[in-house]
């Protein structure tokens, strides 16, 4: 167990290192050149979602392809699907499943946009973006074409929300730089004289793209009327909450090296860029920094979604508490982020209850940007990934989780159905990392399934509410996690000491349903009514 070699004893959160036997084998290929192309660096989306019903979560993971074709001649480079078995085994059902996927994958997001009660996949990448359709029988119907979407540049990630409260979820992509692999700056160490992966500012950003469900297996493009398309930026990752509690789902936008975007939903179909005003596009410092992953929820029990991304080296991880009122305060070094991520390049990231004492912690995938990095800034290239314990207080501790490598993508769930929140991690040149929670310490736990009727099925958006033991949480469904990454949309809740809690949904639509008082220690199916 890793529990006994990377952490102190009295670390609350621990985790099991099942990769070798779980069966996940597939490599993640980045297509590596001596030219070091900006897109070999940037690989590595997974998706954690149930595409079967089964009641146990899958795992979907991208891949990158050949160069200079960006193709994938051979299984090697396929996508891929595998099916949660149990007892921490997954089979791979790529072949059958149809989603094998072309040229240079990058990001993944699962959700269910026709309401059928399945879960859908969108892929996004380098030029060529696909939506697949859940048949429902095990395999997924390719609607690119037909459903309206259309490639880009690059995209880098995407997720899934309802932002005109319709019932029926939307599509949000990340799009990056405009890339072309011909025109490409050589950008060389002074020091060194070796090669290296060139600095965002020698690439022209681009703006993201907002696609509106049109209920019948279509979307439209409204990313100009929508207010999108107007702010160019060099996005990687996106997020979604209602910051400001105004009833309407607002977005955040991840930039790398550029102030980051977040889009306040005007309730009219119009989004109006606030970040700068709300106080998250620069950090603390008056800095853009390198920001990759993202997530977007409460973290310190007050009803309002905070913020969390990761960046690069010396940067820290900027970490921002909603005040209130549409303001956000950085605590980056008052709650002791800043010291334990300062020396690390992170990726995907999470805000999830990892030893269920009723404090969310923080997850951060690390890894460097060159494989050489030893020579250019003599820093490690392989990095461990670090888990961060919210403490009483507020402030967190670290611990190195995981060897090192260069991760990317995380997708967090309860894999295993014991009630603890794993994580399966994608790394390049190797097969993914899948961390089994093992903490201890008898706490308690409560999750939560929703199925809209006049919402959409998965109740993406919709906020829960729990208080147990006197202590009082707020959490929301949501399956925009991270870098490039989508995660399971059960909802869950770590209830420390408590064997009971009173459990309240607000669904995306306003309905408020009070379930009253119900037993710890399991999955709960709430229907909308």
């Amino acid at each position: 167990m890793l529990a006994s070699v990377l952490r102190p004893d009295t670390f609350p959160v621990s985790f099991e290192d099942i990769s070798q036997r779980s069966g996940l084998d597939a490599i993640l290929r980045n297509g590596a050149t001596p030219e070091k192309h900006q897109i070999e660096t940037m690989a590595g989306g997974v998706a954690a979602f149930d595409f079967d019903g089964d009641g146990l979560v899958d795992i979907f993971l991208t891949n990158g392809a050949r160069q200079p074709d960006l193709t994938k001649p051979d299984p090697a480079w396929w996508n891929h699907l595998y099916r949660n078995r149990g007892g921490g085994r997954f089979e791979d059902v790529t072949e059958k499943s149809g989603l094998r996927g072309e040229g240079f994958a990058m990001g993944a997001a699962a959700g269910d946009y026709d309401n059928d009660g399945r879960p859908d996949l969108f892929v996004a990448g380098v030029k060529r973006n696909f939506l697949y359709r859940n048949r429902g029988d095990g395999t997924f119907e390719d609607v690119t074409a037909k459903s309206g979407i259309h490639g880009e540049p690059w995209s880098v990630a995407a997720g899934w929300f309802d932002y005109d409260g319709d019932g029926r979820l939307d599509l949000f992509v990340v799009n990056y730089v405009a890339w072309d692999p011909a025109a490409e700056q050589v950008c060389i160490d002074p020091r060194s004289g070796q090669r290296a992966h060139c600095h965002p500012r020698f690439y022209r950003g681009l703006p993201n793209t907002l696609y509106h469900n049109n209920g019948d297996g279509t979307f439209t493009d409204v990313s100009e009327a929508a207010g999108i398309h107007a702010h160019v930026g060099k996005g990687m990752s996106a997020a979604f909450a209602d910051y400001d509690g105004d009833g309407h789902i607002d977005a955040f936008v991840t930039n790398d090296t550029e102030p980051n975007f977040l889009f306040h939903n005007d309730g009219n179909g119009h989004f109006t860029e606030s970040a700068m005003r709300a106080g998250v596009a620069l950090n603390d410092d008056g800095r853009a920094v390198s920001s990759m992953g993202v997530d977007f929820r409460d973290f310190d029990g007050d009803g309002r979604p905070d913020l969390f991304y990761t960046a690069v080296a010396n940067e820290t991880y900027p970490l921002y508490r909603n005040l209130g009122k549409g303001l956000f305060a950085d605590v980056t070094y008052r709650s002791r982020v800043g010291l334990a991520t300062a020396r690390y390049t992170g990726w995907s990231a999470g805000i999830f209850d990892l030893d269920n004492d009723g404090r969310k912690d923080l997850f951060c995938a690390n890894g460097d940007l060159n494989e050489n990095s030893e020579v250019l800034s003599q820093r490690a290239s392989r990095q461990p990934n670090l888990v961060l314990a919210q403490r009483a207080d507020g402030t967190f501790d670290a611990s190195a989780i995981g060897s090192g490598a260069r991760y990317r993508g995380a997708a967090f769930a309860d894999f295993d159905n014991d009630g603890r929140v794993d994580v399966v991690v994608t790394r390049l040149g190797e097969r993914p990392l899948l961390l089994r929670n093992t903490s201890s310490g008898g706490n308690h736990w409560l999750g939560v399934k929703l199925e809209g009727v006049r919402s959409n099925r998965d109740g993406i958006g919709a906020i829960v509410r729990v208080k147990s033991g006197g202590l009082e949480q707020w959490n929301q469904a949501t399956t925009a996690v991270g870098y490039a990454s989508s995660s399971e949309v059960r909802v869950h809740f770590g209830l420390g000491s408590a064997r009971k809690a009173t459990l309240e949904v607000r669904w995306p639509r306003g309905a408020v349903q009070d379930l009253g008082e119900v037993e710890a220690d399991q999955y709960l199916l709430v229907r909308e009514k």
